[in-house]
Parts: C-alpha cells; structure tokens; sequence
C-alpha cells in the first residue's frame, strides 16, 4: 500500500462527511444529549473515546476486507497485472460514487437490517457518562449503515494485506472526525464551502483520474517500451548486417593482397634462377 492511497482514503473521509453528518447526526445529537450532566473536560474525553471506538471498528473491518482480498483475491492474480487493474477500478468506482452515483445505496439499506437487530444492545450504552460506555458506542457506530465506509472499504478489499486494509479504514475514519466534532457553526461552515466549492466531486473526478492512470498508464508504458525494443533489435540487425559486409570486403581485400604477393614471390624466383 502506498502513502497515496492512504492520502485517497484521509480526503475521502473528509471530503465526504457532510454524507456522513446526515447519516450519523442523530446519532451524535443523542450521545451528546446523553453527556449533558458531565463536565466539559470529561465531555470532550467522552467524545474522543467514543470517536476512537467508531475508528477501531473501521479498522476492524478493513482488517477483514483485507484478508478478504488476500485469502481469495490474491491466489487468482499472483504473477499477472490483475491486482493494479482491480485497484484502478475500484477507485474509479469508488470517484463515481462520490460524484454521486447511487451504486451503493442498496448495499446501505441492506445494512440497515443489521444495525437495528442491534437496536436492544444500542439501548443499553446510554447515557454515555462513563468510558466504557463511550467505548461501546463508538464501536457499535462503526457498524451504522453507509454507503462512503463501504466505498473505502472496497478499496481495503485490494490494499495487498489485512494490516494495510486496517490502516486504510483507520485512515479514512480520521477524515471524517472533523466534520462530526465541529461545533454547529463551524459545520455550517464547513458544510458551506464542501459544497460551495464541491470539493467531494473534485475528490471524486481525481479518485477517477487516478483510478484510469493506475489501469492505464504501465499499459502504455509497455508498448511504448516494446516498440522501442523492437527498434533498437531492427537496429542492431542492420549494424550486424554492415559489420558483416565490411568483414567480407576486408576478406576479399586480404585475398587480393595475397595473391598479389604470391605473384612477387614467383617473380623473384625467376629472376634468381636466371
């Protein structure tokens, strides 16, 4: 996995919490209504460690995703170019979701189904005024339906191994905390200029860039290092061609040379015998 795609990952999280906001501000609207009779300075503790349960639990399914790729993916594509062409698309899948295409929305609703048969175990987390109980919550969130944390962890499936798919999904998880710890009006401004200047399509058309230059680009690299070759071969059969020559027109002045003094040789024997 390279630091580019961990990169992917940080700016997908970020640039698409404003979904996330929708999804998941209920949620975070009750947990803090949950905190009103503690301290500020435990409050924002409690955030920080229901937030770092949500990330564990991408973590932990990136960890599965990957050894998803490993253990069933990769078997079948050792020894060609199929895992770059697999990453490339993904990530092409991955931009256009983000561009806006309701590819995912059947795998959201589907999710759905889990997380309310979870509904009797999210009940008893509350109120969240204590650290274990802020723990459970983040790690039963981790697990709330939504078509972005799928879209990355499409892309954990292809990461090369199960730690990598972890790191990614952590990674992907960081981008979304600030949009979801922001207080109301640094969401509005936050969500204004996401918008504005829409910056998750933006992310989305280079995750699509990127995503046909993985496919692509060693494809051309290839063929453009082919017709080289096949030059530089075309090449040197024409130098061995000349050098060839040039050694047959070196042979046959040689043969010249030694006729010529045979001839000499015979002279001077006349003349000795005369």
């Amino acid at each position: 996995m390279t630091i580019a795609l961990l990169v992917a990952a940080l700016l997908m999280g970020f640039f698409g919490s404003p979904h996330c906001l929708g999804m998941c501000g209920g949620l975070v609207t009750a947990f803090g209504l949950s905190m009103k009779e503690v301290s500020p300075a435990k409050r924002r503790a409690l955030v920080a460690t229901y937030h770092f349960g949500r990330l564990s639990s991408y973590a932990f399914l990136g960890l599965l995703a990957g050894l998803i790729g490993t253990t069933v993916l990769q078997p079948l594509m050792q020894g060609n170019s199929m895992p770059r062409i697999l990453l490339g698309l993904v990530l092409v899948f991955v931009g256009v979701t983000m561009l806006g295409a309701p590819f995912l929305n059947k795998l959201e609703r589907f999710g759905m189904r889990f997380w309310q048969y979870l509904s009797p175990i999210r009940q008893k987390v509350f109120p969240l005024n204590t650290f274990p109980r802020a723990l459970s919550a983040g790690l039963l969130w981790g697990f709330l339906p939504c078509g972005l944390v799928y879209g990355a962890l499409l892309i954990a499936v292809v990461a090369h191994n199960p730690l990598s798919g972890a790191a990614l999904m952590f990674v992907f998880g960081l981008g979304t905390v600030p949009m979801l710890v922001a207080t109301h009006e640094t969401v509005g401004w936050l969500r204004d200029k996401i918008g504005r200047f829409r910056l998750r399509q933006l992310n989305g058309a280079i995750m699509v860039l990127s995503g046909l230059a993985v496919v692509f680009v060693p494809i051309a690299m290839t063929n453009m290092h082919g017709d080289g070759h096949s030059m530089g071969m075309e090449h040197s059969g024409d130098h061995i061609m000349m050098m060839n020559d040039a050694g047959d027109t070196t042979n046959h002045d040689m043969s010249q040379m030694d006729h010529s003094m045979h001839n000499m040789d015979d002279d001077s024997a006349t003349m000795d015998h005369k």
